[in-house]
């Protein structure tokens, strides 16, 4: 078996190889950092193969595809991606569009390509890493929010094609709440609750996405929230969003 995971050199797919590599898994991982998908292969007894590649650039991802459409995929894991705390109108314009190229086109690219070679062969999981925020509109994490609505949404509608066909190949999206990583450094805040680890995240998703669970929320206290969150009016929604988000920057 062997898997795909972009965004590896931290956090969640940094974790998510690791435990893969527990199950025997073979592993191609894909960051800008070399050094630390080094470290992580110097650390499993799996067979693990790097690629430094900066996904923000489209044609990186074409290229990621072509170095490793022959490689016998069985789970392509959609990890990489970053947040910009602000006012929409006072953030940075390039990083958001770099945000918006690595979020939502290099996923929407590499699933679809994966996609497509997956049903061919009538096996194959994927599994795109979206967010608790990609249920809810979100001010001060405004393109945040809205990239990981399109992960979800995206994952959903081909989950129901992929049903429709009865195929064997499954689809999966990881939408967790606040997780221990470096997101919120790169992004410019910080949490103010107590976030998930990723390891557990991590294990949590690969254990799902393998019995072809569609939605995958960590933690009782995000499904609660997410649930409630849909009887309540846009207006309060958004506000309590963002005072949540308005925390983070103090």
């Amino acid at each position: 078996m062997k898997a795909l995971i972009t965004g590896a050199s931290s956090g969640i797919g940094r974790e998510m190889a690791y435990y893969l590599a527990s199950l025997n898994y073979d592993l191609i991982l894909v960051a800008r950092r070399e050094d630390r998908l080094k470290e992580i292969k110097e650390k499993v007894n799996t067979n693990v193969r790097i690629i430094s590649l900066d996904l923000e650039k489209e044609d990186n991802v074409y290229k990621l595809y072509e170095l490793t459409k022959d490689e016998n995929i069985d789970m392509l894991i959609n990890n990489a991606g970053f947040g910009l705390f602000g006012f929409t109108n006072k953030t940075d314009l390039k990083r958001e569009l770099e945000m918006i190229n690595l979020n939502i086109k290099a996923l929407h690219i590499l699933t679809k390509l994966y996609l497509s070679d997956f049903v061919k062969r009538d096996s194959g999981y994927i599994l795109n890493v979206g967010s608790s925020a990609g249920f809810l509109a979100g001010p001060k994490l405004n393109t945040y929010y809205a990239t990981k609505n399109y992960v979800v949404k995206f994952s959903m509608a081909i989950y129901e094609e992929l049903r429709r066909q009865k195929s064997n190949v499954h689809i999966s999206v990881l939408c967790p709440g606040p997780v221990n990583t470096e997101f919120n450094k790169v992004a410019g805040g910080h949490f103010n609750v107590e976030g998930e680890h990723a390891k557990r995240v991590a294990k949590l998703a690969i254990n799902k996405t393998l019995k072809n669970k569609l939605i995958i929320i960590p933690g009782i206290g995000v499904k609660l929230a997410i649930f409630f969150n849909r009887f309540l009016p846009y207006k309060l929604s958004i506000k309590i969003v963002y005072l949540i988000q308005d925390r983070k920057n103090k």
